[in-house]
């Protein structure tokens, strides 16, 4: 399920010769250039504030600074998201968003005219919040259209996963969730690093929800149902990550723990010994095999598009 704190501006762009005319009789400011299409100062803005309030942030300068970068790029990879959407000829119905507007409204036990009347006095724009929507369904067609297929979860695949989850009988078992933020090139480090560590911050002094935090900023394969990870047995996590969870308490998560490819802030939900009563049924190995091998499958396309892409940031990092 979609909700409120998951959702983040999207703005539906147009091509850059025709915004750069509606922008200059407008006198809006081009934030970003993604191949034929642009993110105005505006849209950046409207995000912000959509995330700060959602996430239950204060709205600082400060906090805005440091969530501007984070920002700014999910904005650009939404937009080539949304490229690739039209490539393909995916066009999602006014009927889907609508659905999608009261799923999340019904997440937040809110009609929609209410709904609507509370994101407006908000300041985030309800059209805004749909375009984001759209992105959304877009891009899980896209995946379930161009990806899904090349996904293939044999019998053999499941026999070893049971094999090796049998030989681990008696060790520790971690329900967790995570909140992942990369680092694709050494100029995000600074900035993945202090937002890492502000959120670890908001969450351990009670101002903001780890899962909420998660649907905003993570990047994980389970951002959207608050950075799930699921069951994980001891020793199948990166030796870091392993040691950034010892001497966590259930209920706890960790400090911003850094890896290979980014930070990581870990959220020990539960925790169990591995025994004949905790197997997993075949039918949730092939969903847990499926999935991650489906994200590996997003994360290395989007990665492509970034870099067949033409990207100007003028607002900067």
């Amino acid at each position: 399920m979609i909700r409120i704190a998951l959702l983040i501006l999207l703005t539906f762009t147009l091509s850059v010769g025709a915004f750069e005319q509606k922008a200059l009789a407008g006198s809006e400011r081009i934030a970003a250039v993604v191949n034929e299409d642009a993110i105005t100062i505006t849209d950046v803005n409207d995000r912000l504030r959509l995330v700060i309030a959602s996430a239950g942030l204060p709205n600082s300068n400060e906090i805005r600074e440091k969530l501007k970068p984070q920002v700014m790029g999910a904005l650009i990879e939404e937009s080539l998201k949304f490229q690739e959407a039209r490539r393909l000829g995916i066009v999602v119905e006014q009927e889907e968003i609508n659905k999608a507007f009261e799923s999340v409204a019904a997440q937040n036990n809110i009609t929609t005219d209410k709904f609507a009347a509370m994101l407006t006095k908000g300041g985030v724009s309800t059209d805004a919040l749909k375009k984001q929507l759209e992105s959304q369904i877009a891009w899980s067609k896209v995946v379930q259209q161009l990806l899904r297929p090349q996904v293939e979860v044999t019998d053999a695949d499941i026999d070893n996963f049971l094999n090796r989850l049998q030989g681990t009988k008696g060790k520790k078992e971690f329900l967790l969730a995570e909140i992942f933020l990369p680092v694709e090139n050494p100029g995000e480090e600074g900035n993945a690093q202090q937002l890492a560590n502000k959120l670890v911050d908001q969450i351990r002094t009670g101002k903001a929800p780890f899962f909420k935090l998660a649907q905003q900023f993570s990047k994980s394969a389970g951002s959207a149902q608050g950075g799930d990870m699921g069951w994980i047995q001891e020793g199948q996590l990166p030796p870091e990550l392993e040691q950034g969870l010892a001497g966590v308490e259930k209920s706890q998560i960790t400090g911003a723990i850094r890896s290979m490819t980014g930070y990581h802030i870990l959220f020990l939900r539960d925790l169990r010994i591995i025994s004949d009563e905790t197997m997993p049924a075949r039918e949730e190995v092939v969903t847990k095999i499926g999935t991650e091998r489906l994200d590996r499958l997003q994360r290395r396309h989007l990665l492509d598009l970034k870099a067949a892409a033409f990207i100007e940031n003028r607002a900067g990092s």
